[in-house]
């Protein structure tokens, strides 16, 4: 089994979309076996998409993530887990062991502002746009 987990500085990324990259772990029979670091080279949902699906991936552990990635997630048969924060190792040994904790509601639904200053889909104010965490 593969286990992608949205990652910046061994965190889980909390913006499908916009991750730099993947911390993806190969486990046997619930035991992390290997894990390696791959870049997203700054894709949309469609092209992450293909590009866990490339790498074999079952699971992508998550933050936040919108309807269009979860879709084209789906369509590449990988098991979408939101609502995911902390180190990204843990998480991934977390969903082995049928522990790791998520938040519900985690799905993002904006796509047409800046995610600069400091905006991640975990925690911020959603007036100017919808976001069901």
């Amino acid at each position: 089994m593969k286990i992608a987990v949205t990652s910046e500085n061994n965190e889980i990324f909390q913006h499908f979309g916009h991750t730099p990259g993947f911390a993806v772990f190969t486990a046997e029979d619930k035991v992390i076996t290997d894990e390696k670091y791959l870049a997203s080279g700054d894709s949309g949902h469609g092209a992450l998409a293909a590009l866990l699906a490339a790498e074999a991936v079952d699971v992508l552990i998550c933050g936040g993530i919108g309807a269009g990635a979860i879709n084209a997630l789906a369509e590449a048969q990988i098991k979408v887990i939101g609502g995911a924060s902390g180190n990204v190792k843990a998480a991934a040994e977390g969903y082995l062991q049928g522990t790791l904790k998520v938040r519900p509601n985690f799905r993002c639904m904006h796509h047409h502002h800046d995610h600069g200053e400091g905006h991640d889909c975990s925690s911020h104010d959603c007036s100017s746009h919808k976001c069901s965490h």
